[in-house]
Order: C-alpha cells, then sequence, then structure tokens
C-alpha cells in the first residue's frame, strides 16, 4: 500500500453548556474571522462549508445528546475529550476536528462526567501505582475471594484490524459500566497504531503480567474459561467461598451457549466477585449490554441516542499515532482535500459469499446511480455544462485489489460527467491479501479506515468490520451493498443503513428470565436485527 498513489484501496463544542441562541450567535459573529484566518492555512476547506456551520439552541437536561452544530475548531469535540494532553506526542487527538466536520452527536453531560470519572480511576490504578500491585499479587496467588480496590478487564486481540478496534470499545464499555480498569495486549502488529487514549497513564498491559505469553492461545477449549469452569464446577454461582484468580470470557463467533450466560443479569453479578477478567472476543458485542436489566439505566444516561454509542467510543479512545497520522494528513492534503464532496467507497469480498469484479463493479456503479451518488456520464463526448461554475468529487476506494478504482476512475476519464462535475478517483493501496500479522499493514488500514470517516457519503460491503468502523467515526449511516446470491448481485444492490451502528454479528438467543430461545432482535426498543446479517443486532432510535 502507498502512501499516495492516484489510482491504485485498502480493506476509525464546547460542551453540553446551555447558552442562549443570542449569545451563541454573537461567539460565532465575533470568531468567523478568526477562524476564517486560521482554517486558511488548511488550504483544502472552503468556504461553502464554513457557510455550513448553523447555530442551534441547545436544550434538554443533562441525560441527553444535544443536537447542535458546534464549532469547527471545537477539538474536544463537544466535551468528549479531556484537555491537557501534550500535543505534540500525539497530533490527531486535537487535530482531527480540522479534517472532518463537525458532528451534529454531542456526548451527553453524564458521558462526559463518567469519562472524566474513568480516567482519574484509571491513573489511581493503571500499571505501575500501588494497587495494581496489590491485584497483580492476589492474581499470582492463583485465588480471589472477592473484587479489590481496583479490578481489571484485560483485552486479547484476535481476528482482523476491525473485530478489533471493535471489541477494544466494547470491553471498554463494559468496564466503564462495572468500574473495572480495561488494560490491552498489545503485540509487535498493534504497536504504534494508538495513542494513549487516559491521560498521564497506559491502557498497555504490562510485558511482566503473569500470563501474557498464554493469552493468544486462549480458546474455547481453555480450562479458565467461563463456561468450562461451571460445566467442570470449579466455580458454583450459589458458593461464596474461594474462586480463581481469574476467569477467561471467550466471546468469539464460535462460542458456547454457556460462554452466552455471560449476557444474563445473574452471571453479570456473579462476575463482580472476580478481580481479574480476561476477554477475547471479535465481536461487537454492545446491543447485546442493552438487553442486560441491570445496565439499561446507566446506558440510558449515558447514551440518550443509542446509536451514537461507537460514534463516541471510538472518536474516545482511538486516535492515530503521529506515524499513522502522518500518513493521513498527507494523503488528504495531495488527493482529497481540494473537493467540494467526497465519498469513499469499501469493498471486502468473502468467500462465503463469493462475486465475480465484474458483478461486484456493476453492483457498486448500480448502487451509486440509483442513489445519485455518482453523476451520469455524458456520451456526446463532453459535459453539457461547459459555461457553469463545476463541482469536484472525489472518491476514495479502500480495497484489497486495485481493479475497482482502476475502472471507475476510467470511466470518469473516457466519459464527461452529464452535469460537468469533476470526479477525481483515489485508492491509497491494494495489499492483494490481508496481514494482520504485520504492523504496516494495519497501520495503513488504520489510515484508509480514517480517510474513509472523512467521507460525505459512503458505501460499504457488508459483514465488513472495516466499513463498521469508517461509519462509526464519521458518524454515516452508509449505503451499504447486499450480499450476492449465486454470485450475482441482488436487487436492489444496496440499501441504506438505519443507524450508524455496527453490527453485532452472532448474539444470544437465549432468553435467561424465560429459559428459552428467543428473538433478541425483536425484545428491545432500540435493538434490531442488522441489514447486512440477518441474526445479527444492532442499536437504533
Amino acid at each position: 500500500m502507498g502512501g499516495g498513489s492516484k489510482a491504485a484501496g485498502m480493506e476509525k463544542r464546547e460542551g453540553s453548556r446551555s447558552f442562549s441562541p443570542g449569545v451563541v450567535l454573537i461567539a460565532c459573529m465575533t470568531t468567523l474571522p478568526i477562524l476564517v484566518l486560521t482554517l486558511g492555512a488548511y488550504h483544502s476547506w472552503s468556504l461553502d462549508w464554513l457557510r455550513g456551520v448553523t447555530v442551534v439552541s441547545l436544550k434538554g437536561s443533562e441525560d441527553e445528546s444535544f443536537i447542535s452544530s458546534p464549532a469547527p475548531e471545537d477539538k474536544l469535540l463537544g466535551g468528549l475529550l479531556a484537555p491537557g494532553f501534550d500535543e505534540e506526542s500525539c497530533l490527531s487527538r486535537y487535530q482531527s476536528a480540522l479534517y472532518r466536520k463537525a458532528s451534529p452527536h454531542l456526548p451527553s453531560r453524564y458521558l462526559q462526567a463518567r469519562l472524566r470519572k474513568y480516567e482519574a480511576q484509571h491513573k489511581k490504578c493503571g500499571p505501575g501505582t500501588d494497587p495494581y500491585k496489590k491485584a497483580i499479587e492476589q492474581f499470582k496467588s492463583n485465588h480471589s475471594t472477592g473484587p479489590m480496590e481496583c479490578n481489571y478487564i484485560v483485552w486479547t486481540p484476535y481476528n482482523g484490524l476491525g473485530n478489533r478496534m471493535l471489541t477494544i470499545a466494547s470491553a471498554f464499555l463494559y468496564a466503564l459500566l462495572n468500574n473495572r480498569i480495561l488494560l490491552i495486549h498489545v503485540p509487535k502488529d498493534l504497536d504504534d497504531l494508538f495513542c494513549e487514549p487516559f491521560p498521564e497513564t497506559s491502557w498497555v498491559l504490562p510485558s511482566d503480567f503473569p500470563i501474557i505469553d498464554q493469552l493468544s492461545s486462549f480458546h474455547i477449549r481453555t480450562p479458565q474459561s467461563y463456561a468450562n469452569m461451571l460445566r467442570n464446577k470449579v466455580i458454583n454461582k450459589n458458593s461464596n467461598g474461594s474462586l480463581p484468580a481469574y476467569v477467561y470470557l471467550h466471546l468469539n463467533h464460535d462460542y458456547s451457549e454457556l460462554d452466552k450466560l455471560f449476557f444474563c443479569e445473574d452471571d453479570q453479578l456473579f462476575l463482580k466477585k472476580f478481580p481479574w477478567l480476561v476477554l477475547k472476543s471479535d465481536n461487537y458485542f454492545i446491543p447485546a449490554l442493552f438487553l442486560v436489566p441491570e445496565y439499561e439505566e446507566e446506558l440510558r444516561r449515558l447514551f440518550p441516542s443509542r446509536e451514537t454509542v461507537f460514534h463516541h467510543l471510538g472518536r474516545y479512545l482511538f486516535h492515530p499515532t503521529n506515524t499513522v497520522w502522518g500518513m493521513i494528513t498527507r494523503y488528504y492534503e495531495a488527493y482529497l482535500g481540494k473537493a467540494e464532496e467526497k465519498m469513499g467507497i469499501q469493498i471486502r469480498i468473502f468467500q462465503f459469499a463469493p462475486i465475480s469484479s465484474e458483478n461486484l463493479l456493476d453492483q457498486i456503479l448500480n448502487c451509486s446511480r440509483i442513489e445519485n451518488l455518482l453523476p451520469e456520464i455524458s456520451l456526446k463526448g463532453s459535459s453539457s455544462s461547459t459555461t457553469k461554475a463545476v463541482r469536484s468529487k472525489s472518491v476514495l476506494v479502500a480495497s484489497l485489489y486495485s481493479g475497482y478504482s482502476e475502472k471507475i476512475r476510467d470511466k470518469y476519464f473516457e466519459h464527461a460527467a452529464a452535469a460537468g462535475e469533476i470526479i477525481s478517483v483515489f485508492q491509497p493501496s491494494h495489499e492483494e491479501t490481508q496481514h494482520t500479522e504485520k504492523q504496516t499493514h494495519n497501520q495503513k488500514a488504520w489510515a484508509e479506515v480514517y480517510l474513509l470517516s472523512f467521507s460525505d457519503v459512503l458505501i460499504t460491503s457488508s459483514w465488513s468490520t472495516f466499513g463498521y468502523m469508517a461509519q462509526g467515526l464519521g458518524g454515516l449511516k452508509p449505503y451499504i451493498l447486499a450480499l450476492p446470491e449465486n454470485r450475482n448481485a441482488p436487487n436492489p444492490p444496496c440499501r441504506r443503513a438505519m443507524s450508524m451502528e455496527p453490527c453485532f454479528h452472532s448474539p444470544p438467543t437465549y432468553d435467561c428470565k424465560a429459559g428459552k430461545q428467543v428473538d433478541k432482535g425483536a425484545l428491545g426498543p432500540h435493538v434490531r436485527h442488522c441489514e447486512d446479517v440477518s441474526r445479527g443486532l444492532k442499536l437504533f432510535d
């Protein structure tokens, strides 16, 4: 994957204080000249975008997720981020607001408060602190009598980058709900991708953690898994005796019915007794947490707008390191920034749903035509708009293969757009095969996720966690390409997502209270089946 090749894609506000509309309007009028001068240094921004900034009165209780248009220089993202970080150590944390349109989805005041509380707790309990050292000594003793001053959940990676990032976000929300400290196992292939998200501390699991060499080998048959310890009567939910040092939570797509008891309220109460939990998953399991009665009220206060969960958590947790941020900004400024409209196309082909490259290209173009995402071409040899000012649109293609971007580019090279638009097509890389085990591959993939998230409109592939990341970070409801049928694209070729939330591909179907299998997509008022995965679950408003 190259950082600047044109035609060739790769498969991430001030707070909620209440002001009167008049005060906000005066503030905007007095600061607009400053904004124009400041943003002038970023030649990619257009005055059209500045004119699009609107002022909306903020209202509601502290639990509401206010809908407004924060000023574009709001580097704290509406109070989502904490001030005070060393900006040079992680340029993306506060600069990302300059490259992306301000989100209309502001975090609730309650979420802001809980994040600040968590940051203080992580600083108190993180690696190297006295409470952490005491918890490690308890871990080494191989038994526990209950929760400690500081309790932890250890995340360990599995599957591709999209799966990893979605499960980190899931693990963090679980930590937030249970007053646990999240520590992540960072092997070499994940190194130098993400900045530290919490001030004056680290979320990286120390290299001397007692079982760090075993984490990558944990699987469904690991004796310390919750299911196996229940099955083998190593633990008893009704016992108050000594417990093992930790529980391994196996929440991968192949998990058993006993593993899925994790989503039952009684089991959640039991798991609170363990100071250490170790998690491995390739699922975005947050939608199922909304079906646990114990968490219902807290989640409502954290996220009054349910479809903003990953939008907020992703932008809070995942900041590209300076290495990756350099890739992002160089490519953006060179190829994407000058366009008046940006479109992203994310392409992923799965073995269980094969389709020829020709049919898939036709599906993408048909989706773009039906939804008016790309213009029709003129067969007259030139456009009908030679005297009018023309609009420019950049199309960023992210794929393992280069052929799709080349053919879309050639279409608009050989024929003019009917209304005279200027269409430029770019693809940062084409790796041909996925190499999750390689750091450089993951850095480039992370850069492309972030570039896609700058889009105004987005086309994504069904089942793709890569696409979920881009839509969530960008606050976009993408057009999802339908899975092929008998190697052919179905009709219609795509459909608009009902929310920007990722899909939980493999949710449990067991109703803990009823003691039977049920349709979880019909249970909660804010959980439905996904557009691209019929058995999956996603959050919506």
